[in-house]
């Protein structure tokens, strides 16, 4: 899981510096979001690692995807996208909504990684995996596949589909990963030692010392890891066309990987110039030429602020695209539902709102409403600086939790949109898993299901300040965070703390509250998938999402020991022991796990709501309505 920077206000993210979208919700340092591929995988501990959510199937909790109502050309018959068969391309356009612009075709680039370039990215894109909409990792056998060829040590080959190629004709082949590797890895430096690439993750590089070995012009290429890691599935996904950074450069393809095996970083140099900004869009879309798409659609047209235009992929050698045109509308999202009822949009992914949801309900059989968990939890985070009011102070850390009214929150803004919710009593796993009793069971003891004021004024007292000041950041404006901290300042008011709404509309951007250390707490959700520690880059001392600046030795070790093993029992043990770690030392105070709301035009057919971050067109290239499929 990582950061990110809207579209669903749920949103995640990945990569080595947190981004945000505007209404605060982050995605988790997962290693991005791809597309789909094959898993041939040789070894059953491999692969059972694969699948967090057990053997996947409709008929999972955690899938509710399938909507009353919703129309199936193909009925799933699991998590993952079902199998149309062999189709054709149906005449039409389908539109989506999308709240921000389009601001770049390589959403692989840190300050380009959020939820919009990646609504886009993923359409264009082919990759080796992909989420279900339970957070099973499934693969993609029209891509290639990927074979485990050792455990000890990890080692793992990927296989290209011979028919793999850009949309512009060029094959895809290992020469795209070598230079992947090179991009994400944080030896690729110039002489004066600066990195030269600017990526959201380097965790390819990082745990994979040696280039992927393998002929650049080949369809297979095996990397080898240095050490066992826990997400070696989604180490390897988008890859960027290599063939377009050396033309661009000034190298032969020779060239560019050679300099790439060797992290040759001035060789590089322009490469790097290019791929860090040669693909940012900002009036109009980059020439056709060098933004060649590996998946379903092709970028075919962008108007600023307006919409961005995608056109079935005619060179695509997979499944291909169910509709012709896919057109993704860029409007506020308090425009959406009304979007959807004049038929400007056809699906929409809008905030989970009481108000949302009852216009919705207004628009009766004119449109299908999905109403789902996320794989995001609303959570408040302490401010550990050691110079910090909470940072010096154990106590006041209880009294602030003691006196935060966890129910009354979800009973107030969470129930009335879905009357099922519950507190949540753990970071790294959601209500609705297989594990989350037993991670509750071993890792809390209740402390701080009830509201005690007495016993927080007394710890208000045993902690010495007078009065404490407790700022509460979040990014505003944002109704529901609002009424949060007014339930709480009331709360808390009363045993003894002066809250403080810290709300603003740069909290999380640069220079803001968040990144300048100015709060006491923040409140804001972060946001996954299937990935197995993502928390580690949040809670661990070195993570580069740990913007609480929380350290604890044995945190860090149970962190550790996770990343380094893929034996699922191994992950449940760790992970139990740093949920308890957590809330013996108040690393932060969990909330609830996000509802969800979503809506379509009854007449689109395979609309599937997903709890992960790949947001509801995560199988759009499947969409179509059917009399248009039947002509």
């Amino acid at each position: 899981m990582s950061l990110l920077v809207v579209g669903n206000p749920d949103d995640e993210l990945y990569g080595d510096v947190a981004q945000y979208d505007t209404q605060g919700v982050a995605l988790k340092k997962y290693t991005k979001l791809s597309a789909a591929v094959a898993v041939a995988a040789s070894s059953a501990l491999l692969f059972t690692a694969c699948s967090p959510g057990g053997e996947p199937t409709t008929d999972n909790e955690a899938d509710q995807g399938i909507a009353e109502g919703q129309q199936y050309t193909v009925e799933p018959e699991d998590t993952g996208k079902a199998d149309l068969g062999d189709i054709e391309t149906a005449e039409g356009t389908i539109s989506v909504g999308m709240e921000q612009d389009f601001t770049s075709y390589n959403n692989m680039m840190a300050d380009n990684y959020s939820t919009y370039n990646s609504q886009i990215a993923d359409r264009i894109s082919g990759g080796f995996n992909y989420f279900g909409t339970d957070g099973t990792i499934y693969p993609d056998e029209e891509f290639g596949t990927i074979e485990v060829e050792s455990e000890d040590p990890l080692v793992v080959k990927y296989t290209i589909n011979d028919d793999a190629v850009w949309s512009d004709g060029t094959p895809i082949t290992a020469a795209d990963y070598i230079f992947k590797w090179a991009v994400e890895n944080p030896r690729t430096v110039d002489s004066n030692d600066e990195t030269v690439f600017t990526p959201v993750s380097t965790t390819f590089g990082e745990y994979v010392p040696n280039a992927p070995e393998g002929d650049p012009e080949g369809k297979e290429f095996t990397i080898t890891y240095d050490e066992p890691y826990a997400d070696w599935q989604l180490v390897v996904d988008r890859a960027l066309p290599a063939h377009v950074v050396a033309e661009q450069s000034g190298l032969s393809m020779e060239e560019l990987i050679e300099a790439a095996r060797n992290n040759d970083g001035d060789a590089l140099a322009e490469a790097a110039e290019f791929w860090n900004t040669g693909w940012n869009v900002t009036n109009a879309l980059p020439d056709e030429a060098l933004i060649p798409s590996s998946g379903p659609y092709v970028l075919t047209d962008f108007s600023p602020g307006q919409s961005v235009t995608l056109t079935a992929n005619e060179n695509y050698w997979g499944t291909p695209a169910a509709t012709q045109t896919l057109t993704v509308r860029i409007a506020s999202a308090d425009t959406h539902v009304q979007a959807l009822q004049n038929g400007d949009m056809n699906a929409i992914e809008p905030q989970a709102t009481v108000d949302t949801l009852e216009q919705l309900e207004g628009l009766g059989d004119q449109a299908i409403v999905h109403q789902y968990a996320q794989m995001t939890y609303e959570h408040l985070d302490f401010n550990h600086a050691a110079d910090s009011l909470f940072g010096d102070s154990y106590e006041l850390r209880q009294a602030f939790a003691l006196c935060v009214p966890r129910q009354q929150i979800i009973d107030n803004l969470i129930k009335p949109l879905n009357p099922d919710a519950e507190v949540l009593n753990a970071r790294e796993y959601f209500n609705f898993q297989d594990e989350y009793q037993e991670v509750i069971d071993y890792s809390y003891d209740g402390s701080y299901d009830e509201v005690d004021i007495e016993a927080a004024a007394d710890l208000i007292e045993q902690s010495g300040v007078d009065t404490p000041t407790v700022r509460i950041g979040y990014a505003a404006p944002n109704p529901r965070r609002e009424q949060t901290v007014s339930m709480i300042k009331d709360s808390c008011d009363e045993a003894g703390f002066d809250i403080q709404d810290y709300g603003a509309q740069d909290f999380f951007g640069p220079g803001g509250g968040l990144s300048s250390g100015d709060w006491d707490i923040a409140l804001f959700a972060w946001a996954g998938s299937g990935q197995i520690v993502s928390g580690r880059n949040i809670s661990h001392t070195n993570g580069a999402q740990n913007d609480a600046q929380y350290s604890n030795e044995d945190v860090d070790a149970a962190w550790d020991i996770a990343a380094g093993t893929v034996d699922p029992e191994v992950h449940l043990e760790q992970r139990k022991e740093v949920e308890k770690l957590h809330w013996d030392t108040l690393y932060n105070i969990p909330l609830y796990t996000h509802p969800g709301i979503a809506a379509n035009s009854a007449d689109i057919a395979n609309v599937r709501s997903t709890a992960t971050q790949s947001g509801l067109q995560w199988n759009v290239e499947q969409w179509v309505r059917p009399e248009a499929e039947a002509e």
